[in-house]
Formats: structure tokens, C-alpha cells, sequence
């Protein structure tokens, strides 16, 4: 099925509804998982449901927590996610770190109390367009980085975003796990019975695993293996760094640790940093402009390899994708569809995503 965008946002607003979410908070939660199904990240859209659906069967997910302003000084501040889902605590401290952008030409805003936020890109974007650079950083609950020569899993994805305002009217915008690949791209594989390519995935011994149902285990079950940094070494410091600047500078739980003394029905403690830049702070913003504009000129300007298909800036993919979901709808497997059905009946609202006519 491909479902209109619409449906899907319908949907998952009526599930956290039925959870217990205030509509505020729901609503900005599926904004948030809509608007990164139809860019493309099928791995932290409406699929995250089955996840935050056993994160609140075990009692970690406190649906009902209301952000909340916990500390604030100058170009700074945390936020208190209050044991909830992240996209809304990480919305506000976006918010935030762009306002004291305007005043300070920088704002940093800190979150902690959090529970997963969806795509890092997200957030990036919001400051980008506010005509600001703006950078994201992520801790992680699940521990499924192996270091090099390592046998067993350390830290997390620890994801990174960047969006920069190109004056061409999309941000230019890098998007990134530290890991090869982010954990629920190998759950979307395994939804899809598609194999993952060599080099995601390694078992204890480090031979890399393909399998899907194989590398989830690996990825999400076992506590051997699991996903490969990227770029081995330089991805592991990454993923250590994106730690302290959004795990230990807010407060958050650092995984393998809290693991070992946490309560099945304890908060995870994820922590995210949003940070705002003004160009303005350090030039004439037209001049910024303009430079930016000559770097994408140039960029957009490489000879192609295949003359039919034009060289891409980061971010195009994600718009080019928001431009044919919208028209074609967002993919929904059949295992996916189901699994939807299933909460959606659990939770005691009826099914109502809608195909595409004619997708």
C-alpha cells in the first residue's frame, strides 16, 4: 500500500491520542513521523509505533510528560522532556536554541529526560528555515555500535544533523547516524524480507551477517555483534563525542551503564543538544548568501557521471522524495500494514490509512 500522507499522520495522531498522549504533543509527534515518512527515512516514521508501543507496555514511556524549560542562562537552556516521546521536547529546545539565535547570535538548548525523537533532519531543518545554521546531536537508548576489534556492542547510533539556508530555497542538509547505517534502517530491511548489504551488520566474530531476520537479532536481541561504525575509528570517536555533547552536558544516561541497574519500567534518559547559529553574528547575510549561492552553483555544476541524472546537494534526496510522496503517497509493506492494524486495534481506534488512488 502507499498511503496518503494524510492518513498516515491521521493514524498515528489517533494511537498516541489512545495512549493517553495530550493532543498538543500528539500532534506535533506525528507532524514530526509524517513529515519524515514522506522525506524518505522510512526507518523513524509511522514504524516506530511498534517500538514506543513496548516502551509504554513496559511502563518506560511516560505518553502523558509535558516539556518543560528546567534550566536557562543566556544563549542557553534545558529542557525537561518529562519521560515522554522526543519530538516535542526536541521541537521546543529547537524553537529556543532559534530565538536565542536572534538575540545572542547563538543558542544552545539542551534536552534531557527524553525518549526517542525520530530524525535528527527534522530539527536541522526548523533552523534553517529561520535562516539559521543549525546543528542536532542524539543520544541513544539501544547499544548496537561494535568498536574496532571489538566483539560485543558499547554505544549507539548517536546520530548528527546539519542544515545550512543555501538562498536557493532548500537548506542544504546532512543527515547521519554514526553507525554505517542507523539500527531501524536494518528493522525496515527486516519488514521489507529484504537482505542487508555486507558491512552493516557483524556477528561476534565480526563476519559481516546479510540475513535480515539475522541482522535484527544481531542489531536489536543479541548482546554480541550489531552494527558497524562508520568509517571504523573515526565513527566510533563521533559516536563517543555526539555523547558527551548530548548525553554528559545534559544529564542523560549513558546505555551500557544505566543497563545495568535499570528497572524494566525505568525512563531511558535520552538526551539530544540543539544548537542555533546566525550567520548575521559574523557578516553581512547577504554576503553569506552569496557565497552560499556560489557553493552550490559549483556543486550543482560537476560533470555527471550519467548525464540524466543531475549531481545532487545533501538534502536533495529527502526533497525529491517529499515531492513524489506527496503526489504517490508513503510505502507501506504489507508486514508494516499489518502491524499497524494490530496496534490501532490494541489501542481501541479504527484503521484509517488510505491508499493513493491509482499509486
Amino acid at each position: 500500500m502507499n498511503a496518503t500522507h494524510q492518513s498516515v499522520r491521521a493514524q498515528i495522531t489517533a494511537i498516541l491520542l489512545a495512549w493517553g498522549s495530550p493532543p498538543a504533543l500528539a500532534e506535533t509527534t506525528a507532524e514530526v513521523m509524517t513529515e519524515t515518512d514522506l522525506m524518505g527515512v522510512d526507518s523513524h516514521g509511522i514504524s516506530m509505533l511498534m517500538g514506543y508501543e513496548e516502551l509504554l507496555r513496559l511502563g518506560q514511556l511516560r505518553i502523558a510528560g509535558q516539556p518543560r524549560v528546567a534550566r536557562e542562562f543566556g544563549a542557553t537552556a534545558l529542557v525537561d522532556g518529562g519521560d515522554a516521546l522526543g519530538h516535542p521536547p526536541a521541537v521546543l529546545a529547537m524553537r529556543m536554541a532559534v530565538e536565542k539565535a536572534r538575540i545572542h547570535g547563538i543558542g544552545a538548548v539542551g534536552v534531557v529526560n527524553s525518549h526517542h525523537f525520530g530524525a535528527a533532519g527534522y530539527y536541522a531543518r526548523m533552523a534553517a528555515a529561520s535562516g539559521f545554521v543549525g546543528m542536532v546531536f542524539s543520544s541513544t537508548r539501544g547499544i548496537s555500535m561494535v568498536p574496532p576489534r571489538g566483539a560485543e556492542p558499547v554505544l549507539g547510533t548517536n546520530p548528527i544533523a546539519f542544515a545550512a539556508p543555501n538562498g536557493e530555497g532548500q537548506p542544504m542538509v546532512l543527515d547521519m547516524a554514526t553507525t554505517t547505517v542507523a539500527a531501524n534502517k536494518v528493522k525496515v530491511y527486516h519488514l521489507k524480507e529484504k537482505d542487508v548489504p555486507p558491512g552493516w551488520v557483524v556477528d561476534g566474530a565480526g563476519n559481516p551477517v546479510t540475513d535480515h531476520a539475522e541482522a535484527n537479532d544481531y542489531v536489536f536481541k543479541r548482546q554480541e555483534g550489531g552494527l558497524t561504525p562508520l568509517g571504523e575509528h573515526k565513527g566510533y570517536g563521533l559516536a563517543l563525542m555526539v555523547h558527551i555533547l548530548a548525553g554528559t552536558m545534559v544529564g542523560a544516561s549513558f546505555s551500557p551503564i544505566r543497563n545495568r541497574s535499570q528497572r524494566s519500567d525505568e525512563p531511558n534518559n535520552i538526551g539530544h543538544m540543539m544548537l542555533a547559529l546566525d550567520p548575521r553574528a559574523f557578516r553581512d547575510m547577504d554576503a553569506y548568501t552569496a557565497d552560499m549561492a556560489g557553493v552550490v552553483e559549483v556543486l550543482r555544476g560537476a560533470r555527471p557521471a550519467n548525464p540524466e541524472e543531475p549531481v545532487l546537494i545533501p538534502g536533495d534526496p529527502e526533497d525529491m522524495s517529499r515531492t513524489e510522496r506527496l503526489e504517490t503517497g508513503i510505502p507501506i509493506p504489507a508486514s508494516l500494514e499489518r502491524h499497524v492494524r494490530e496496534i490501532a486495534e490494541r489501542a481501541g481506534v479504527p484503521f484509517v490509512l488510505e491508499a493513493v488512488p491509482g499509486a
